[in-house]
């Protein structure tokens, strides 16, 4: 049965780790995050990794199906990890100018960062309009629960909590559990 185990996590982890690592196209990273699921990295900008950051969760959804995705689409764009962050499988950043982790951050799986509109708001300019972004700031300690969205201009305070399937609209303050659609301050810690 070991060898078994062993085989499934060749083919089904190792390898596909390996292959995103081949696809990934961003140069400027500094650190290495401990990789239990594959993670694409793509883009002009900077990725910076603090120590003891874990990607993916063995006994966790999507383990075995997905990926997660970091993009830094300008020169100028950043994102930075702090240390002893844990982020589950399938999370997401897509960054134009700043996306800032601090220490000791939990994200659960599924998670999305924003820090953009994706595409200019006008109708008209959709396709060649210039975006809106903004930089987010995850203070430490901060846990987010699975399937949270966070957009841009959003700072979440220390310690607080962002319940499941929230989405992150104005900023938290520090202490507090937030949820719901928009996320809304529920209760302090």
């Amino acid at each position: 049965m070991r060898l078994n185990n062993k085989i499934k996590q060749f083919f089904f982890v190792v390898l596909r780790v390996k292959k995103y690592q081949f696809l990934s196209n961003c140069e400027r990273v500094s650190g290495n995050p401990i990789l239990y699921h594959p993670l694409l990295k793509v883009g002009q900008g900077q990725i910076f990794f603090g120590s003891n950051v874990q990607m993916g969760v063995r006994y966790a959804p999507n383990y075995y199906s997905h990926y997660s995705f970091m993009e830094v689409q300008n020169k100028n764009s950043e994102i930075h990890i702090g240390n002893n962050v844990a982020i589950s499988n399938a999370f997401s950043i897509e960054c134009m100018t700043k996306v800032s982790i601090e220490d000791n951050v939990l994200i659960g799986h599924n998670c999305s960062l924003l820090d953009n509109d994706g595409h200019d708001l006008n109708i008209d300019k959709r396709r060649n309009g210039v975006v809106k972004s903004e930089p987010i700031h995850i203070c430490q300690n901060v846990f987010l629960g699975s399937n949270v969205t966070v957009l841009k201009g959003v700072t979440i305070g220390e310690n607080s909590i962002i319940g499941n399937g929230s989405i992150v609209t104005t900023n938290i303050p520090r202490n507090v559990i937030a949820c719901g659609n928009p996320a809304k301050v529920v209760r302090e810690l």
